[in-house]
C-alpha cells in the first residue's frame, strides 16, 4: 500500500501564497506521475496539476501562471506552489499517484488519494 499525506493547506487573502506538499511512503513503484486535484462542495473533483515520472507537467488552464508542480529528486514529495490565490481556488486539495510513466487528467486513472487539504482565500 502506499499512503499520500498533504500539508500546508489553511487561509490567506487574495492574492497571497501557498506551499502545499505531499508525502508519499509504502510500498515503491517503478514509476509513477503525481498529480493534484481540488474539489468543492457538490462539485466533482477537477484536475489541476500533474508531474509525470520523467519531470513533464501538465497544468489545468486557470491555473497556469499561478500554481507551480515540483518534486523533490527522489520523487517521494510533490509540492504545488499556489501564488496569486483567488476565491475561486477554494477548495478541498488532493495529491494522488497513478502507476506508470504518463500522467493524466482524470481521476479515475489514479491509484492512490491522500485525505485532502483544506485551501481557503478570502475575498
Amino acid at each position: 500500500q502506499v499512503q499520500l499525506v498533504e500539508s500546508g493547506g489553511g487561509l490567506v487573502q487574495a492574492g497571497g501564497s501557498l506551499r502545499l506538499s505531499c508525502a508519499a511512503s509504502g510500498r515503491t513503484a517503478s514509476s509513477y506521475a503525481m498529480g493534484w486535484f481540488r474539489q468543492t462542495p457538490g462539485k466533482e473533483r477537477e484536475f489541476v496539476a500533474v508531474i509525470s515520472w520523467s519531470g513533464s507537467t501538465n497544468y489545468a488552464d486557470f491555473v497556469k501562471g499561478r500554481f507551480t508542480i515540483s518534486r523533490t529528486n527522489d520523487k517521494n514529495t510533490v509540492f504545488l506552489q499556489m501564488n496569486s490565490l483567488k476565491p475561486e481556488d477554494t477548495a478541498v486539495y488532493y495529491c494522488a499517484r497513478k502507476l506508470g510513466v504518463v500522467g493524466t487528467t482524470t481521476p479515475a486513472r489514479y491509484d492512490y488519494w491522500g485525505q485532502g487539504t483544506q485551501v481557503t482565500v478570502s475575498s
